[in-house]
């Protein structure tokens, strides 16, 4: 039946990159999303095109109850996940911690803390039946500098850091695999989201340099899930070669 993979947030941007290479790859593909018709479309055109079964499953990561609903009750064919790509999660806002917007703050929290805890919960005991298995965090240059006005999404980022390293010990008698990439600036819908809908900001953010794309990062990952079993890439940072860091960047305007 071939393997199967599980990827959050496949609606776009490098979940939907990071699917599209596991199906080449000839996985049968789990994704997950928000957005019903862009997540139907998806799947019947990766179908077509690659010729493996896709199971959209539309829910938000946010929720525990929707999660387990879905995860947890998945079918028999389908229960055998190999690799899991926590990719669902997004930036909110940039604004000094004193002016932050509360809503924001919960949204991000909620998303890349909570929901990937919530998913990783389920898969995890799945695999840990199995005794074997691959998941991969989407982390962030954020996840291990902060930035100014990125407070929040920062410290969710710091959170994923410090997940990954713990569930990297915790799943380690159970031939489990777990693995982090943390991408600097990715031309994606990030920024769109982040300035909420304001695409004129969004673009601002990668003139001047050749930021990374979704496609670059996606085949990073593909790397590492295609090591050798007894090969594990605990932590990789991915970013433009016009980025040093969080902050640091040559741009010619």
């Amino acid at each position: 039946m071939g393997k199967i993979a599980l990827v959050t947030g496949a609606t776009s941007g490098i979940g939907e990159a990071v699917a599209v290479l596991l199906a080449k790859e000839g996985y049968r593909l789990i994704v997950t999303g928000r957005r019903a018709d862009r997540l139907e479309t998806f799947a019947f055109e990766v179908e077509n095109e690659y010729g493996v079964k896709v199971l959209p499953l539309v829910f938000d990561v946010r929720s525990q109850e929707e999660v387990e609903k879905h995860l947890g009750n998945l079918p028999e064919e389908w229960k055998d996940i190999d690799v899991l790509v926590n990719n669902a999660g997004l930036a909110v806002g940039l604004n000094p911690v004193q002016d932050g917007v509360v809503d924001d703050w919960e949204r991000m929290i909620d998303t890349n803390v909570k929901g990937l805890l919530y998913v990783t919960r389920v898969v995890s005991n799945i695999m840990k039946e199995r005794r074997s298995g691959h998941i991969v965090n989407l982390c962030s240059i954020a996840g291990k500098e902060a930035y100014a006005n990125g407070n929040v999404y920062c410290a969710t980022k710091h959170a994923v850091d410090a997940l990954t390293k713990g569930m990297r010990i915790d799943l380690l008698p159970y031939n489990i695999r777990v693995s982090q990439i943390c991408p600097g600036a990715v031309e994606t819908e990030f920024s769109l989201v982040r300035f909420k809908g304001d695409q004129q900001r969004a673009d601002n953010v990668y003139k001047g340099f050749t930021p990374l794309t979704a496609m670059d990062v996606a085949d990073a990952i593909l790397y590492m899930i295609k090591c050798p079993a007894h090969v594990n890439i605990n932590d990789m940072v991915i970013m433009p070669t016009a980025q040093a860091n969080s902050y640091t960047f040559y741009k010619e305007l």
